[in-house]
């Protein structure tokens, strides 16, 4: 059973599932981690920004070429095979659960704002935290064009108070603040280095456009437009509102700001502007919890049709969206959020998040491979050469953003795709060699 055309989305709720998928919670943190470098670390953020426009282009090249459902799993199966695609997906599904799970605890930390006592209840905040994530099991479940309304509302939501403080935020900035540029005690070009390694994982959600192919109109052209549309929009609102929020608070208050862009917003329009702020970034973390809830169904779905995740992923309900699917990986989400809770757990649950931000740069590296056997395969490299360095630089971009993770970090990741081998011989156990 598949979505009618009718029920398709346009560019705009896909563009909104990029961007939304995108912006979450951290962006709010960020310039507190990178003042200690001071103004030099702008330099990171368009170092990062280049890749992940080159990370754009990949996608949006191979959707143009090969509008399929999967995003990165397809791509990879269509240039690798079977075992590296699954995983690709088993990687990428748990990330996106363990995600998910920390997504919930964030939105449940700024809530605390405006309702202090969640702080000290354990059992009130485990409580309302299943309660959201099942509400947004249940609007993906209505299929992803519900979905995609939510995604759209919230993403809207989520930016204005960002771009407020980014746009009015110029007419406050000190210059004094900026200077001098490299405050930190490495040198200029490791100093860039290290912001952009911060910076790059502002934009884990790029391929988000891709993956579910089957339900957007003209996936060929929407994808494309979506993916950079998506990312553009994105980096302006990072890097003109890290700018802002820098040039606002001096560097030395920022350092240990637990809330940078509420802090902006404080200094500009007084509490008013604390509590604006503070209701952005809980639209923000509920919107992309909803984004990723609707990848948590949407990026197994390809790989079990081919019969390379449990079958249990590829069913459908009446509203064309993976029901089983979604309610499975939602009970894993519900799990992992709860284990926050416990402090015999804090820790594992932590390093899990490590784990998810890894898993979710293998897909950018067999997407940017398979790129650039694309453009050798078909001498689209012939016509047009800087079609070849884009493939290059992407890649060497998502090797970065590995090594970036840590070698702990790698080396955890590697047994984590790993731990998948039995169920890959599980699901191939009826095939001959």
């Amino acid at each position: 059973m598949t979505a009618t055309n009718k029920k398709k989305i346009g560019v705009w709720a896909t563009t909104s599932l990029v961007l939304g998928n995108m912006i979450g919670s951290g962006v709010f943190l960020l310039p507190a981690s990178l003042a200690v470098y001071g103004g030099i670390s702008v330099f990171g953020w368009l170092v990062s920004s280049i890749g992940a426009l080159l990370i754009a282009k990949v996608f949006s090249t191979l959707s143009r070429h090969f509008p399929r459902a999967g995003g990165a799993y397809a791509y990879t199966r269509m240039g690798f095979g079977d075992f590296p695609a699954f995983l690709v997906t088993w990687g990428y599904w748990i990330s996106i659960c363990a995600t998910n799970a920390a997504i919930t605890v964030a939105l449940m930390s700024y809530l605390t704002v405006f309702f202090p006592s969640l702080s000290g209840n354990a059992s009130l905040s485990i409580g309302i935290g299943l309660g959201l994530i099942w509400l947004l099991t249940w609007v993906n479940n209505r299929g992803v064009p519900t979905a995609s309304w939510v995604q759209l509302i919230t993403t809207i939501l989520k930016i204005t108070p960002l771009i407020l403080i980014a746009l009015v935020g110029l007419f406050y900035i000190e210059p004094a603040h900026f200077t001098p540029l490299n405050i930190s005690e490495e040198s200029n070009s490791s100093a860039i280095i290290a912001t952009a390694t911060l910076t790059l994982f502002a934009y884990l959600g790029i391929e988000c456009a891709s993956i579910p192919a089957d339900n957007i109109d003209n996936p060929s052209v929407t994808i494309p437009k979506a993916t950079n549309w998506g990312t553009w929009a994105a980096i302006l609102i990072y890097i003109l509102g890290s700018v802002a929020v820098m040039g606002i608070i001096p560097p030395e208050t920022l350092q240990v700001s637990e809330a940078p862009f509420a802090d902006a917003a404080a200094v500009m329009w007084g509490e008013t502007g604390r509590y604006i702020v503070a209701i952005g970034a809980i639209i923000s973390t509920f919107g992309a919890l909803n984004g990723w809830i609707l990848m948590q169904g949407q990026v197994p779905l390809a790989a079990a049709r081919d019969g390379l995740f449990p079958d249990i992923f590829s069913k459908l309900n009446k509203h064309g969206s993976p029901a089983s699917g979604i309610i499975f990986s939602s009970i894993i989400v519900s799990i992992l959020m709860v284990m926050n809770y416990s402090k015999s757990f804090i820790r594992a649950f932590e390093f899990m998040i490590l784990l998810a931000t890894l898993t979710c740069l293998i897909p950018y590296l067999f997407s940017t491979a398979t790129y650039l056997l694309f453009m050798i395969q078909s001498k689209q490299y012939a016509k047009n050469k800087f079609t070849w360095i884009i493939g290059v630089l992407g890649f060497l971009f998502s090797m970065m953003a590995v090594v970036g993770s840590g070698q702990e970090v790698v080396f955890w990741g590697f047994l984590l795709l790993m731990s998948g081998l039995p169920f890959y011989v599980w699901l191939k156990r009826g095939e001959e060699m």
